[in-house]
């Protein structure tokens, strides 16, 4: 059985301006880099960490970099763990978002599952996206116990994968919370 712990990154600037993120590449807060401290501290008393995996985005990347640094273990740095591309969404205020991509965003908000960033990529799509990559992750370190940083959008269509069977019901899936840990079983 191979475990996975997915952390959501650390408060990142784009969280705290209320923008959406996507793929552009926003650094962490203050607070960012301390919750990225606290769970590193939390998952190395936790769990036997073998292998570091990051989206080579930097808020993930710097959400990873305190526990392997700890562990002085390499961060694999991997894009399938990327956000979703957010297209005509990428670094916009939410508040834009529902003004002037009102029907798109607001399909978003109200049936993810169904939905697509405006010239970008669709939900479904990140899901294939990254359940192909956590799957040949999981299936080349068998056995051991893995760490990713990634973001909030991955987590939710894994998750509701994982517990609903269709990235459709992601509406009834809630977001995880900055710096929070997920952590999976994967065997047979």
């Amino acid at each position: 059985m191979t475990k996975v712990i997915l952390v959501r990154h650390g408060q990142s600037e784009a969280n705290l301006n209320m923008c959406f993120a996507g793929q552009c590449n926003p650094d962490l807060t203050e607070l960012g880099y301390k919750q990225a401290e606290r769970f590193s501290k939390w998952v190395i008393e936790n769990y036997k960490i073998d292998k570091i995996y990051a989206s080579d985005l930097l808020r993930a990347y710097n959400t990873a970099k305190p526990t392997a640094d700890q562990l002085n273990l390499p961060i694999i740095k991997n894009i399938n763990f990327r956000e979703i591309n957010g297209g005509k969404w990428e670094n916009v205020k939410f508040e834009k978002l529902l003004t002037d991509y009102a029907e798109d965003y607001g399909l978003f908000v109200n049936d993810i599952g169904n939905s697509r960033c405006s010239e970008g990529e669709s939900v479904k799509e990140l899901s294939i996206r990254v359940l192909a990559e956590l799957k040949k992750v999981c299936e080349d370190t068998p056995d051991k116990t893995i760490l990713i940083a990634t973001h909030a959008t991955p987590i939710r269509a894994i998750q509701t994968i994982l517990q609903k069977g269709d990235i459709f019901y992601a509406k009834h899936v809630p977001w995880t919370p900055n710096a929070s840990a997920t952590v999976l079983k994967y065997e047979d």
